[in-house]
């Protein structure tokens, strides 16, 4: 096998850019141990790439880093929540699930601020739908009864029609 033509083959750039299997990582590390002229195109053409990765790159704007640090800082400074604790054997319920700051529900969104809900909504979320729930088989209960009176005052129209003609 010509080295050579092996170097030019475009193995080397498909190694640097990591689409290379591993069948041809391990030839390409075993020839760079072997041949240093693959050791040297090797780092000759990492270094190029470096070098067009720096010419292309774009500086971000100023004060990025400072607001990625303050991302990261929020991130890491949520408050700690008490894990949950039993209460002592012989208590009244068995379980004492009150933690730190258990009253409300934290939802993050996409730039970084926190929304709190208080968690007693979910029961007014609850109440209200049960008591639609309610509604809804009071009204069908009323129409239904409503319709069947409807029909008897119609029967005895035409029942006291027909018993007292005119």
């Amino acid at each position: 096998m010509d080295i050579q033509e092996y170097i030019e083959s475009g193995i080397l750039e498909t190694y640097v850019l990591g689409s290379a299997s591993e069948a041809e990582a391990r030839e390409l590390l075993y020839f760079k141990k072997k041949y240093p002229q693959v050791q040297t195109a090797l780092h000759e053409l990492e270094n190029d790439l470096e070098f067009i990765a720096e010419q292309m790159a774009i500086t971000p704007p100023p004060g990025t880093w400072s607001k990625i640090e303050a991302s990261i800082n929020e991130l890491t400074t949520v408050p700690e929540y008490e894990p949950l604790r039993l209460k002592e054997p012989g208590s009244k319920n068995g379980y004492d699930f009150k933690t730190a700051n258990r009253d409300y529900i934290e939802v993050a969104e996409s730039q970084s601020t926190h929304m709190t809900i208080h968690k007693s909504w979910k029961w007014v979320f609850a109440a209200v739908f049960v008591l639609g729930k309610i509604f809804l088989a009071c009204a069908i209960y009323f129409y239904l009864e409503n319709r069947q009176a409807q029909q008897q005052i119609q029967e005895l129209k035409t029942e006291f029609r027909q018993n007292h003609p005119h």
